[in-house]
């Protein structure tokens, strides 16, 4: 950086409730100018953080975390709001945002970075088996216009863009998306990898100091007129991921209060419960979702037998014996204290039956505290929201370690070329 403690500044888009920004924060070395992010529990999570830990006043939090639909780019970045874009959004924005846009929200700030992941769903090789069109037709695979628009108007030196590693075999209208993003980030002047080297862009979050197998597509792109070397910006990532120590479950979790089931169901505050705390050490986000009995005595059978370790045809006949049904995908699955949780994912939202505690003696899925912290989220982070909610967010977030190692990476490599001028 030419100033001496002058932070780098970015761009968040497609912000949820800020798993990137809290990283890239976190090393003390940027400033954040703005978030983008359409769904209001997410927005309202970000805003939140912003004012209680990284030191924004409310009307400042509120005016940063920009509540609006990123399709709508050139009213995104212009302002002059449309009559159904103002219906929708101007009641969570100030005028300014409505009037101005994001080119009125940064002025004549310069912006080093723009970092975000589009929604994932329809790059995924999971979402595309289940869709009878292999997600070809979902308005999401496009969603990287957007990002390019936006790098296009603020000509950052570097964007990060995140994604699924099945954003590599995706095919839309016939033609890789790889190659779709290629082409349009070329087009306005930047380079990133080429779709045939993409492979080697990969990361495990794992290896990034993040207690879970979590694999995701990490492109960086540069602008050809600045001095940032590509492929320096990623060797330097590389060396990381050899010096950091694994993390696991028991690393992440153990230390948290322990629940018990109960031997009738019970009610707390009108709500249905199956499990209580043992001791007197509440916890924030650590309440566990009901269970009904089958699934207590599901889980301690599961956790019992080890069947963790069964191969895929008997975990899909354990799951079809005892429910009478045929599917064809396993429906259980535990966490081992001593390995890396699998992916985090949004589905939690709907059950924890493939996030099974590993302690038998609690028989029951992960909490939202526990996700959170196998996501990396700091201790002290508060997501808003039903417990619905803050399942989807936490899984649909980049893990804030992961991110951290990032920009620290990025900012290292930036500090030495400054130096060099």
């Amino acid at each position: 950086m030419s100033e001496k403690n002058k932070k780098l500044t970015f761009i968040d888009l497609f912000a949820g409730c800020g798993g990137l920004s809290e990283g890239f924060l976190q090393t003390n070395q940027y400033d954040a100018l703005a978030h983008v992010e359409w769904e209001i529990p997410m927005v309202n999570t970000l805003r939140h953080r912003l004012n209680t830990k990284w030191n924004h006043d409310e009307d400042d939090a509120f005016k940063r975390v920009v509540h609006f639909d990123i399709q709508k780019t050139e009213e995104l970045i212009n302002g002059n709001w449309s009559e159904e874009s103002t219906k929708l959004y101007s009641s969570t924005n100030h005028n300014e945002i409505v009037k101005k846009g994001l080119r009125g929200l940064i002025g004549k700030q310069k912006v080093n970075l723009i970092i975000g992941g589009p929604p994932c769903q329809a790059y995924s090789i999971a979402g595309r088996a289940q869709d009878k069109n292999s997600m070809k037709d979902d308005y999401r695979n496009y969603l990287f216009e957007s990002f390019v628009k936006v790098v296009d108007e603020f000509k950052p030196d570097i964007f990060v863009f995140e994604n699924v590693p099945g954003l590599l075999s995706a095919e839309p209208g016939g033609k890789l998306v790889t190659e779709r993003i290629y082409e349009a980030f070329q087009a306005i002047g930047y380079e990133i990898r080429t779709p045939d080297l993409l492979k080697k862009s990969i990361y495990a979050a794992s290896d990034l100091g993040v207690p879970q197998k979590r694999n995701r597509v990490i492109i960086i792109g540069v602008d050809k007129n600045s001095k940032l070397e590509l492929e320096v910006l990623y060797s330097e990532i590389n060396q990381l991921t050899k010096k950091i120590k694994p993390v696991n479950v028991k690393d992440a979790i153990s230390h948290l209060p322990k629940y018990q089931p109960l031997e009738s169901q019970s009610k707390l505050n009108g709500k249905n419960i199956s499990h209580s705390l043992i001791g007197n050490k509440k916890v924030k986000h650590h309440e566990p979702r009901f269970h009904n009995d089958r699934d207590v005595s599901t889980f301690k059978h599961w956790l019992k037998n080890n069947l963790n370790r069964v191969t895929m045809e008997e975990k899909i006949g354990f799951y079809n014996q005892l429910m009478g049904k045929s599917s064809n995908h396993a429906k259980y699955r535990n966490l081992e204290w001593d390995k890396p949780s699998p992916t985090i994912v949004a589905h939690l939202y709907k059950d924890g039956l493939m996030f099974i505690h590993p302690d038998i003696e609690q028989s029951r899925s992960i909490t939202v505290k526990e996700a959170a912290l196998l996501q990396s989220f700091p201790h002290d982070f508060e997501f808003l929201g039903g417990q619905g909610f803050c399942f989807k967010m936490i899984g649909n977030a980049v893990p804030p370690e992961m991110a951290r190692n990032i920009a620290e990476s990025i900012s290292k490599i930036i500090s030495k070329n400054e130096r060099k001028k």
